[in-house]
């Protein structure tokens, strides 16, 4: 047919969401995605016994044993593809795999048991991968105000700390906007 074109297919970004163990990677990837999200859940067992720390967690029954995927259309030309890492330290050699094309990453953020982030935080910094940090407010609760996070976690003031909750499809929209906007500003320097 003269005159049509074509539609060009919508720019794919691989967006990583990353943090410790229990701190709502998964919940996030399932409230945002479009698509009904991949999960690699296994349920916990007696070998992680000693292994798994449930400290603050202590209702938590199953894990990530390898990935989450879930994608969310932002609009015609811009596809956000999501890949949950796993949480648990004997799981991390997977995240140098995943990390393989991502553009940027949401690092989930604890208050209950904020150690679980560092290992996150120093990850995305030594591979310099942009990333946002979102303070996963369980119960709907926020203690602590962003910048007492950014604190916490000696975060440069150009890395957003977004106040959220996984739980919630905007809440988790927010933050994947706070990423999208950091790495257009990002794009805009270079």
């Amino acid at each position: 047919m003269a005159g049509s074109e074509t539609p060009a297919a919508p720019d794919t970004v691989k967006i990583l969401i990353a943090g410790g163990f229990g701190v709502g990677k998964t919940t996030m990837v399932g409230s945002v995605s479009e698509i009904m999200p991949l999960r690699t859940e296994e349920s916990l067992t007696v070998a992680g016994l000693g292994v798994d720390d449930l400290a603050g967690i202590e209702q938590k029954r199953a894990t990530t044993v390898a990935l989450d995927f879930g994608r969310i259309t932002i609009n015609d030309h811009l596809v956000l593809y999501l890949f949950g890492t796993p949480g648990q330290q004997r799981f991390w050699f997977m995240w140098n795999d995943l990390a393989v094309g991502a553009l940027g990453a949401v690092v989930l953020f604890d208050v209950r048991r904020p150690d679980s982030s560092f290992a996150a935080v120093d990850f995305f910094e030594r591979r310099g991968i942009p990333f946002v940090v979102g303070v996963n407010g369980f119960d709907g609760k926020h203690p602590y105000p962003a910048e007492d996070i950014r604190d916490a976690l000696a975060l440069p003031a150009d890395v957003p700390v977004v106040l959220c909750d996984a739980r919630d499809r905007e809440s988790s929209k927010d933050v994947l906007i706070a990423l999208l906007d950091l790495l257009i500003a990002s794009a805009a320097r270079s």
